[in-house]
């Protein structure tokens, strides 16, 4: 039995039945959902993962269903499944109830390339630990060890610098947020 798409009620009346916003060129939003779905999958991340995680972008809502994401990018459920257990594994995406029904809903996070970037962090911890036993292992005064411990300078340099770009990044989008509640007043 197919699931068919039911209309949210966070949606507002602007918006037509398929979920896009009436002002918006279906075809335009298509087209920048697979290239930037392209560009995803060119930096590492799977196909449909990369679809998915787009559409969610580029929706209004930021929450679309399964049957939603199915119709937006006409694919299969099961292949719409895949892709959200992958997402939410690396914490791209997240599931909730819609309300009054059994159905779930995914959800993009506002902070999503923040979030990612901080998990890298933990990433580059682990690698260091990793390259300073390389680099002991091979003799700091080898060539292979010169390399890893080159690499290994990299990786300090970048978690150091991320660190402080994080920072930054949160007051900006702070003062970003702060300005744009004023303009609205």
């Amino acid at each position: 039995m197919s699931e068919q798409p039911q209309q949210s009620a966070d949606r507002t009346a602007d918006v037509r039945p398929d979920g896009a916003d009436a002002t918006r060129d279906a075809e335009a939003v298509s087209q920048f959902v697979e290239r930037f779905a392209s560009q995803l999958v060119d930096a590492g991340m799977q196909r449909m993962s990369a679809r998915v995680f787009a559409c969610l972008l580029a929706s209004d809502s930021g929450v679309l269903t399964s049957a939603e994401l199915g119709e937006r990018l006409q694919v299969s459920p099961a292949a719409v499944s895949g892709a959200i257990r992958y997402l939410s594994q690396v914490d791209m995406v997240s599931r909730e109830r819609e309300p009054g029904s059994r159905r779930d809903r995914y959800r993009v996070h506002s902070d999503q390339w923040y979030e990612a970037l901080a998990r890298r962090d933990n990433v580059l911890t682990r690698w260091e630990g990793t390259l300073r036993d390389g680099v002991e292992s091979l003799g700091e005064d080898s060539p292979a060890g010169r390399r890893i411990g080159e690499t290994l300078v990299f990786f300090e340099f970048l978690q150091k610098e991320l660190t402080g770009l994080l920072q930054r990044w949160r007051e900006h989008r702070d003062q970003m947020r702060a300005d744009l509640e004023d303009a609205g007043r």
